[in-house]
């Protein structure tokens, strides 16, 4: 069995950006591993940290929304969720979020889980939160680009769509699962 203090750190040698794009940053490194060995070629994508939120209302209703998401051409389930702006905390911009794509306020909240999209190939996390006890307070304040449907649902509701595979986003399926491990009826 290996031991941690065995792993090294690969050498940056070069770093090349190939395109730097506000959605879309990425670069070629040129790096040497421990043993030497030389890989030209190590693709790297660069992305804002970003949030979402298992949002629970004043009534215990879960909020989701369903909106299309073009790289898989569907029209699917997701937690409210977004990109942690500039000059932000991840809880500042969880709360300003579920605001604006929801229209719901208030609560409770506490971090709940972070995770990584992909660490192999991606620099960025995703942080999320838990907030209870959340209310209605205005409507939706969406951005032109967004067309998104809200829904309160059961906690059975939810389940049943996590059960049944209809989160596909998994960084969102990811803390549903442990929500309802770590949350017992």
């Amino acid at each position: 069995m290996g031991k941690d203090s065995d792993i090294k750190k690969w050498t940056l040698l070069n770093s090349e950006y190939l395109i730097r794009r506000p959605w879309l940053t990425a670069r070629r490194d040129h790096l040497q591993l421990p043993d030497g060995t030389d890989m030209p070629e190590y693709y790297v994508l660069e992305y804002p940290d970003w949030i979402n939120i298992i949002a629970i209302t004043k009534e215990g209703r879960f909020l989701l929304e369903r909106q299309y998401r073009h790289g898989r051409g569907i029209v699917a389930f997701e937690l409210p969720a977004g990109v942690i702006e500039d000059n932000e905390t991840p809880l500042q911009a969880a709360q300003r979020e579920l605001l604006e794509e929801t229209g719901y306020t208030g609560g409770q909240w506490e971090h709940f889980m972070t995770l990584c999209p992909n660490a192999g190939a991606c620099t960025n996390v995703s942080y999320t939160f838990l907030a209870t006890g959340v209310e209605q307070t205005t409507t939706q304040h969406l951005e032109q680009t967004e067309d998104i449907a809200v829904y309160e649902m059961s906690r059975d509701e939810v389940f049943a769509l996590l059960r049944d595979g209809q989160f596909h986003q998994a960084l969102m399926a990811a803390p549903l699962w442990k929500y309802f491990f770590t949350h017992p009826e």
